[in-house]
């Protein structure tokens, strides 16, 4: 039966807090986990100033080192809250439940993470949603169509709270490069979104930026900044592999229609200047900011478009404090403050 009380709060709602998960898996950032520590106790440090964060840590050992860090950064730490849960990653985003509003209030959703269809190590993070519902002590419900498990990862959607969803067909209907649900078509995906996120309206866009592990996540080239009004990256260089995908990504925007058959209004964003490191091309993108109570968080790569995307950023949220975080170290792990978050709403 379909349940469609639910509804997929936007992320610029009221928050309760942010989940995070301290990085304890060097390997994801080969290198430069030293570095990945202290820029991670500033990203804790900026979303304690206006909200809870539960943090989940791996052992009670990485705990007390990790309130060290804390304290030794003047973090807030009355608004940090830990869960201790050995993880295979940090990427929230992805592995944590999406929580949503239901008419018994919040419910949290297990999207059946799978590494992204791409690693086998996922096995500790498949338990992460059960933790935290039972942090929040609210229900956790498997998220099924027609008997079998769905696997959507948060990075994948983006909602505007009012029954619009974005997502990408790179991601989710590729053939065969990591493929999370076999033989799923658009209307497959539609009908889960509308019986769990209570979707009526689904905006595709078609393929991700170049060097994205996750195959096509929409939180690195569109979001909603409000109920109407869609923010999403272009390339200005024509010889980037990633101008021809974000124009056509643009011209989707720009014929697409929201939940109520007006056109969204679309503003665009830069991208940084191509960045490599240790031969590899990493996707860095403005779209990956996280907003929180009070304030916006984005991404800045010491790049003279940094500003530029501060300044376009800050006219889509007039009544919020901008803040950008260097995001050059944690880029190598390919994401930044948006992956590493899920926003609990209130």
């Amino acid at each position: 039966m379909v349940n469609s009380t639910r509804r997929f709060p936007a992320e610029w709602e009221k928050q309760q807090g942010v989940l995070l998960c301290f990085p304890h898996n060097g390997s994801d950032w080969p290198g430069k986990y030293e570095a990945i520590k202290w820029a991670f106790v500033e990203f804790i440090k900026k979303v304690a100033t206006v909200e809870e964060i539960v943090l989940v840590v791996a052992d009670k050992k990485l705990q007390d080192r990790v309130l060290e860090m804390l304290e030794t950064a003047h973090v807030n730490v009355k608004n940090v809250s830990f869960i201790i849960h050995k993880t295979n990653r940090s990427w929230m985003r992805d592995s944590g439940p999406i929580v949503v509003e239901n008419e018994n209030g919040r419910e949290a959703l297990n999207f059946n993470f799978n590494g992204w269809a791409k690693y086998n190590n996922y096995l500790l993070d498949k338990h992460v949603p059960l933790k935290v519902a039972d942090f929040l002590n609210i229900p956790l419900t498997q998220v099924m169509y027609k008997g079998k498990p769905v696997v959507v990862e948060g990075g994948a959607i983006d909602s505007n709270g009012k029954g619009t969803l974005l997502t990408s067909e790179e991601c989710l209907l590729h053939p065969s490069i990591q493929v999370r649900n076999e033989n799923f078509t658009k209307k497959d995906y539609e009908a889960v979104f509308k019986e769990y996120l209570g979707i009526t309206n689904v905006i595709w866009l078609g393929d991700g930026i170049e060097g994205d592990d996750t195959h096509g996540h929409i939180d690195d080239l569109c979001r909603f900044v409000n109920p109407t009004t869609i923010i999403t990256v272009v390339e200005e260089n024509k010889e980037d592999a990633n101008y021809k995908p974000l124009q056509d990504n643009l011209k989707r925007l720009q014929q697409a229609k929201l939940e109520n058959g007006e056109a969204p209004k679309i503003v665009t964003l830069p991208m940084p200047k191509r960045l490599d490191f240790d031969g590899i091309r990493i996707p860095a993108s403005y779209a990956n900011f996280l907003i929180i109570n009070k304030c916006v968080l984005v991404p800045t790569f010491n790049d003279s478009n940094d500003r530029i995307a501060l300044n376009i950023i800050a006219d889509c949220f007039p009544d919020r404090e901008i803040i950008g975080i260097s995001a050059i170290d944690l880029i190598w792990g390919f994401g930044t403050l948006h992956c590493l978050s899920q926003q609990i709403p209130v």
